[in-house]
């Protein structure tokens, strides 16, 4: 009697170590290049089980179940998971409980707007370029903190975003412009500021200068032509009014100067309607809390290191004939 059940346990182990293992080996009849699982919320495990079996991931549905056990309070995420080899099921597991889940990586830049953003979407293959600009292109999501807002332009926060393969347009749009508002929150402006002018003062700021520490004086010369009614000549501003009117060429033309579009500011006073690209925080600041200069004027150095600050126009004239000559 000892005997038999002695052979009994050696054999119940034994069956319990080739399971074991069975649960370990990469399944072999997988033989695509890669398949994509979409996991809905709330499923239980033998249904995602059976979910992975049809895909072709896992031989027998209930596999997932059985490496359940060694895990058994350990949840499944939900999500889209990208399998591009064969897996055995305690992989597969959890990888499900890790939260593994797939997605590509989108990072826009500092100073991006909404038609680099475009781009960068068509380029990385999750939303087109027409469809991400015709939801950039309607301020809804952000009407609450700038009722003025012309577009969601100077609202779609510069970061690294981790989209999934199925992101919308709008959806994109709401991921910026919450990351947007959680940064706004941070810098703890004061309750007078108008978010409007300081967003758009800080795309100009953003624009003209990669410099952090240039940023405050950028701004302050802006804001000392405001003052003075003088017009702004930003030549971004210039170059963002032909990307509206589609008739950008890559560099500026004096047509482009002459333009009566609301946004060239050689012929307009003024801020422009809205922010002509996005800004990131340390623009922000600058545009929050600009330099307390004289400055009128600014040209870049003909070294590329950064901007002769004047504060009249002779001298300033001098600074640009300096460029001219070095940058021939």
């Amino acid at each position: 009697m000892k005997q038999r059940l002695a052979a009994i346990v050696v054999a119940a182990i034994a069956a319990a170590a080739v399971l074991a293992a069975w649960l370990h080996w990469p399944y072999r009849g997988f033989t695509e290049n890669e398949v994509f699982v979409e996991i809905p919320h709330g499923a239980g495990t033998l249904s995602i089980g059976r979910q992975l079996a049809s895909a072709g991931v896992l031989r027998f549905g209930w596999q997932l179940a059985l490496a359940r056990l060694a895990n058994p309070h350990a949840p499944l995420q939900a999500g889209e998971y990208r399998f591009a080899g064969p897996a055995s099921p305690v992989d597969v597991f959890h990888r499900l409980a890790r939260g593994d889940v797939y997605y590509q990586q989108l990072t826009i830049p500092e100073g991006a707007n909404i038609f680099d953003i475009a781009a960068l979407a068509d380029r990385l293959g999750v939303v087109s370029a027409a469809r991400f600009l015709a939801a950039a292109s309607n301020p809804e999501l952000i009407r609450d903190l700038d009722p003025k807002a012309p577009t969601l332009e100077g609202y779609l926060f510069p970061s690294t975003y981790r989209i999934g393969r199925h992101v919308t347009g709008r959806e994109l749009c709401r991921m910026m412009t919450a990351q947007f508002r959680r940064e706004w929150r941070a810098l703890a402006p004061p309750p007078d500021a108008d978010l409007h002018k300081v967003v758009t003062l800080a795309s100009l700021v953003e624009k003209e200068t990669a410099n952090p520490e240039e940023r405050p004086l950028v701004a302050g010369v802006f804001g000392n032509r405001l003052e003075k009614g003088m017009l702004l000549d930003c030549d971004p501003t210039t170059i963002y009014a032909a990307l509206l009117d589609e008739r950008y060429r890559g560099v500026i033309h004096r047509s482009d100067l002459a333009s009566h579009n609301a946004y060239n500011t050689y012929t307009h006073a003024g801020l422009p309607p809205g922010p002509i690209a996005n800004p990131g925080v340390a623009s922000l600041k600058a545009a929050l809390a600009p330099a307390k200069t004289d400055y009128l004027y600014f040209v870049a150095k003909p070294d590329g290191g950064g901007h002769h600050f004047s504060r009249t126009i002779e001298e300033h004239n001098r600074r640009v004939r300096e460029y001219r000559r070095g940058t021939r």
